[in-house]
């Protein structure tokens, strides 16, 4: 594979969006998610490259998934990929110029492919193709975005109009937005129109020239937040006060609108943003009677349906181009012809302060993770999984006590001034108030059941003294 010159990914892996409820959350957004493969869109995303030649990749997220994305990197052997904190979300011109700061504080000047870490692409080598494509040009100044080559009239993509022919690419005449269904047929029988896929490809000093050229009120707040980084174990934290400040704005509209460097790069390589479930059941592969059957599924004279069991069996009899999602904590039935109602769904769980918005019943820490696997008015059950080395804060709770019972895998228990060491099938009492940790000091992962009794049982019970992973 020829190299591409100093070649850096960026990857926007900061969205929490809710067009894939109840799969996707605000906590466990879908980039996160493995939907049809053995890994995570976003672990798809960065091998996405193959063997071309690259940089350690940069990782751009928010607070609350940043030990779910180094996780993520770490089981495809990515633990070099470097990972910065957007203090807030501030849409895409201002996450891509932290990464470009970052890009160039050491005195390079790489090319970034900036990818959102949610996106689908089934040919991985034309995909390859086009960034070495995309690299040439950026080299020379250009300011590259890949349009997708349409395969019918979307309403729900925005689109770009290419202009004169630039060799292996054209000019960008104008960024459309998204058409009516008439509009949008035009645009495919026309010819010359692209979708906008929202990748990007430039060296990190001309996409800060043109930002400043443009939006110099973003490049400035996000000059003034970076000035303030500091590292925190593997991330990197900007100014949050300072950032707070900055305008939102897409890279779209504060940018690639607005230069005269800009260019599109044709790319047909099955591509799919999966903005919702009829798009992921599209993109999915189906058995002869064109179900996408997920899990535990049995299903009977039907059609077109997108069926994810996640939990236990889902039987469905004589239903066509349903979408049927079920998680541990909920089931999700339409249409798929109404999927697009479900964020007005989700608004309604919001108001009725829905836990099932924010989280999955099983809930990822950076120590390992947890199951409420029962609950009642005074008593909560938890699987807990604490991974190899891992600790879990020295803290104490005001209204409620625990039991933990091991179930595999040895726990070192502080308890006070004592510590003890506890094998399979052992427990121990900690009483409301008593100040305790658990860590796992053994190679295998450790389980164990924790009962919670009390008055309140919610996570904001807790005092933290000590915290190796930086939580107030």
């Amino acid at each position: 594979m020829r190299d591409t010159p100093n070649l850096l990914p960026v990857i926007l892996a900061g969205g929490s969006g809710t067009r894939l409820w109840p799969l996707s959350r605000k906590h466990y957004a879908k980039q996160y998610l493995a939907l049809g493969g053995e890994h995570t869109m976003l672990q798809e995303t960065v091998e996405r490259l193959g063997d071309l030649d690259h940089l350690p990749p940069l990782l751009i997220c928010n607070e609350d998934t940043r030990f779910l994305a180094a996780e993520q990197m770490r089981q495809i052997a990515r633990s070099d990929a470097s990972i910065l904190l957007e203090p807030a979300g501030r849409n895409t011109a201002p996450a891509i110029a932290l990464g470009a700061l970052e890009a160039v504080a050491g005195g390079d000047d790489p090319v970034l492919l900036v990818m959102p870490a949610d996106h689908k692409i089934k040919d991985t080598a034309a995909f390859m193709k086009a960034v070495l494509t995309g690299s040439e040009l950026a080299v020379d100044g250009k300011l590259v975005t890949f349009g997708i080559s349409p395969t019918h009239p979307e309403t729900g993509y925005g689109y770009i109009r290419s202009g004169a022919n630039e060799g292996a690419a054209f000019k960008v005449d104008a960024f459309v937005e998204k058409p009516d269904a008439e509009t949008a047929a035009e645009y495919l029988a026309t010819g010359g129109y692209y979708w906008n896929g929202g990748v990007f490809m430039f060296r990190a000093s001309r996409y800060l020239e043109e930002l400043e050229k443009f939006r110099p009120d973003i490049l400035k707040a996000c000059q003034n937040a970076f000035a303030g980084k500091q590292a925190d174990l593997d991330f990197l934290r900007f100014d949050k006060d300072v950032f707070l400040a900055c305008p939102e704005d897409s890279i779209d509209y504060a940018v690639m609108e607005k230069t005269e460097a800009s260019v599109v790069v044709p790319l047909d390589a099955g591509w799919s943003d999966i903005g919702s479930w009829a798009a992921l059941w599209e993109a999915s592969e189906k058995n002869a009677d064109g179900n996408c059957e997920i899990g535990d599924v049995i299903s009977l004279d039907g059609s077109g349906n997108y069926i994810n069991a996640g939990s236990r069996l889902v039987t469905a009899v004589g239903l066509e181009d349903m979408v049927i999602v079920e998680t541990k904590d909920t089931v999700f039935v339409a249409p798929k012809s109404k999927v697009h109602k479900i964020k007005a769904l989700v608004e309604n769980l919001k108001k009725s302060k829905r836990a099932e918005v924010d989280f999955h019943r099983e809930v990822y820490r950076p120590w390992g993770k947890y199951d409420s696997v029962d609950m009642g008015k005074r008593y909560q059950v938890k699987r807990i999984t604490v991974n190899p080395g891992a600790k879990l804060s020295v803290q104490k709770h005001f209204h409620r006590a625990e039991h933990w019972v091991v179930v595999r895998g040895t726990a070192k228990v502080t308890k006070g001034e004592e510590t003890v060491l506890l094998s399979e099938n052992q427990s121990t009492y900690i009483p409301l108030g008593e100040i305790h940790a658990l860590e796992n000091p053994g190679k295998v992962p450790l389980e164990l059941i924790e009962v919670q009794s009390g008055s309140y049982l919610g996570e904001d019970d807790i005092v933290r003294f000590e915290d190796r992973y930086g939580r107030e």
